[in-house]
C-alpha cells in the first residue's frame, strides 16, 4: 500500500511490490529518484529520518537505509544531522544538441547562474589553434567560467573564440549564456563537432566543483561552426559526473 512522504507540494505516494523480484530498497530508490527528476520532490524537500520513513512505508530500517544510500551516492540526497534526509538536486541530463548549457538548465528549471572567472585574450596553444583554424600563438579570446545550478557548482567551462568575433564582457557573461550573446551579435551557429570523455578531479577542480580530489568528472570538447563553415568557438568543459549526464539518440543504419 502506498504511503505519503511529506514534501513542499503535499504528500508523495510511494509504494513497493513485495511480489516483485526487484529488491525493495531498489524499488524505493527508483521511486524517489523519479520524484526528484520530475520535480515532485524539489531541492530542500525533507524525507524525515530512516526510522520515520521505515514506519511510514512499512519497510525495515536497513531496507530504507540502503535505498537512501543509493541516492546519497548519486548525489541526489544528503543526510543532515538533526534534520533528516534532504533532497539536494536532480541530475542534469543534457541532450546531444547544439545548445548551450545555460539554455538547457534554464529550460529544465534548474536556475542556472554563472561565476565568471576571467575574460581575457592570450596566445592560442596548439590544440586551440587547430580547433579555431588560426596560427599557433596568435591572440584569441579566452573565457573561463563556473556554471552553477540551484546555487551549486556543476561545470567548469573554458572557451576560446577567434579574435574580433564578439565583444565579451564579464557582466554580460554572468547574466546569460555565450551562445545567446553570439546569436544576438548576428552569428549563426550551424553545426559542431563534439567529443565526450572522462577524467578525475585535480585539487583545483575538486575545490571549484565541490568534489573530492580524484572524483570522477565528465569532459566535453566542442568546436562550433557558423553557417559559412568557419569555426567560431572551441569549448573545453568539465562536469561533475554525479550531477550530469549526456543523452544520445542513436539511429540504426540500413
Amino acid at each position: 500500500m502506498a504511503r505519503p512522504v511529506r514534501q513542499p507540494g503535499g504528500p508523495l505516494a510511494l509504494g513497493v511490490d513485495r511480489s516483485s523480484p526487484v529488491p525493495l530498497y531498489y524499488q524505493l530508490a527508483r521511486q524517489l529518484e523519479a520524484a526528484i527528476e520530475d520535480g515532485r520532490l524539489t531541492p530542500g524537500s525533507l524525507l524525515g529520518n530512516e526510522i520515520e520513513l521505515a514506519a511510514r512505508l512499512g519497510l525495515s530500517r536497513p531496507t530504507v537505509r540502503q535505498g537512501i544510500q543509493t541516492l546519497v551516492e548519486k548525489g541526489l540526497l544528503v543526510r543532515r544531522r538533526g534534520v533528516g534526509t534532504q533532497v539536494v538536486h536532480s541530475r542534469v541530463r543534457r541532450p546531444m544538441e547544439l545548445s548551450s548549457l545555460y539554455d538547457d538548465l534554464e529550460s529544465a528549471g534548474q536556475r542556472p547562474a554563472t561565476c565568471v572567472l576571467s575574460v581575457t585574450t592570450g596566445p592560442a596553444d596548439a590544440e586551440t589553434a587547430a580547433a579555431l583554424a588560426v596560427p599557433e600563438g596568435s591572440e584569441v579570446q579566452l573565457v573561463d567560467r563556473l556554471r552553477l545550478a540551484h546555487g551549486e557548482p556543476l561545470a567548469r567551462m573554458r572557451n576560446a573564440l577567434p579574435p574580433g568575433l564578439l565583444d565579451l564582457e564579464a557582466e554580460r557573461l554572468a547574466a546569460t549564456g555565450l551562445y545567446r550573446l553570439m546569436r544576438a551579435a548576428g552569428i549563426t551557429l550551424h553545426s559542431a563537432r563534439q567529443s565526450v570523455g572522462a577524467t578525475v578531479a585535480a585539487p583545483e577542480e575538486a575545490r571549484e566543483l565541490d568534489e573530492r580530489p580524484g572524483a570522477a568528472l565528465l569532459t566535453m570538447r566542442r568546436i562550433t561552426y557558423d553557417d559559412t563553415g568557419r569555426p567560431v568557438e572551441y569549448g573545453a568543459h568539465t562536469y561533475r559526473a554525479g550531477r550530469y549526464s549526456f543523452d544520445f539518440r542513436l539511429l540504426v543504419s540500413h
